[in-house]
């Protein structure tokens, strides 16, 4: 497996992130769209197969197949370019504006929530004969997922948001390892195993993903959940996506870029002695 060093890797990191600020409305909207779309049918795919067999770890093993298709296709998520695009800003690269970071992030938003509602209209349709039957039991698993992880936490009040506010954190450390996972290698059976790794973790521990509960919670809703669109939104998806922005751009973006990226001066020891720090215009790092 071709592997590329990390200061190689976290260039491809700010190269990205300016590639999606230069990148068209339409095809930023079409690209998180599909991308919505494809992670919303791995949802539905890692839930049936849990349901059916009774196993959830099955399912975590084989959710991530859904993450490596829409990434191999080029399509986005928001928990992608909630890393990506800042760390174009912190280069300095030309263009790349908070207000541009920002419109990125809102297409990015609109287009995978079109997507994975897409995809919950479909499956509902098909789950329920054409909304003849009642759904069976995905349709009722799915529905009680909704109902516990927004009424759930919002019976902690103020603990139960940030609750979820921390699984978003924790999520999207591990998601952006997947899409830095995927950079790291230079053929594809090297970028699925690199990618799939932190996917499966964070969705066998639960954590919360803004993209993957754009499926879930309206899926929920139709299928009958006894919450409401504002429950979603208050005690999930807001807490989730700021979450996401937060864990994934400290633990993951931040990281790499201060230490692989925009490094420290380098030392070297002075007669033997104390180590002195060499200004970083004398060494080779990148700056």
């Amino acid at each position: 497996m071709a592997y590329l060093l990390p200061s190689e890797f976290v260039t491809k990191m700010v190269d990205a992130g300016e590639s999606k600020i230069y990148m068209s409305t339409r095809d930023t909207l079409i690209r998180a769209y599909m991308a919505g779309a494809i992670l919303a049918l791995a949802a539905v795919f890692a839930v049936t197969i849990a349901v059916q067999t009774g196993v959830f770890l099955i399912g975590a093993v084989l959710f991530p197949v859904g993450f490596c298709m829409l990434y191999l296709m080029g399509f986005d998520l928001l928990t992608g370019v909630f890393v990506l695009a800042p760390l174009a800003w912190l280069a300095k690269r030309p263009g790349v504006t908070w207000p541009q970071i920002l419109r990125n992030w809102g297409l990015v938003f609109v287009g995978n929530f079109a997507g994975a509602l897409t995809v919950a209209f479909m499956m509902s349709f098909i789950f329920t004969m054409g909304y003849n039957t009642d759904g069976g039991a995905i349709a009722t698993k799915v529905a009680g997922i909704g109902e516990a992880r927004t009424l759930g936490y919002a019976e902690y009040g103020v603990a139960g948001w940030f609750t979820i506010f921390i699984r978003g954190m924790l999520c999207n450390w591990m998601v952006s390892l997947g899409v830095v996972g995927a950079m790291i290698s230079t053929n594809v059976s090297g970028k699925v195993l690199a990618m799939w790794m932190p996917i499966m973790l964070f969705f066998f521990m639960g954590f919360e993903h803004s993209v993957v509960n754009m499926f879930l919670f309206p899926f929920g809703l139709i299928m009958g959940g006894d919450f409401s669109i504002m429950d979603y939104f208050l005690w999930n998806e807001i807490p989730t996506a700021l979450g996401n922005l937060v864990g994934g751009l400290a633990f993951t973006g931040l990281t790499l870029y201060s230490t692989h990226y925009k490094t420290a001066p380098k030392r070297t020891l002075v007669g033997g002695g104390a180590p002195k720090a060499v200004p970083a215009a004398k060494v080779n790092d990148k700056a």
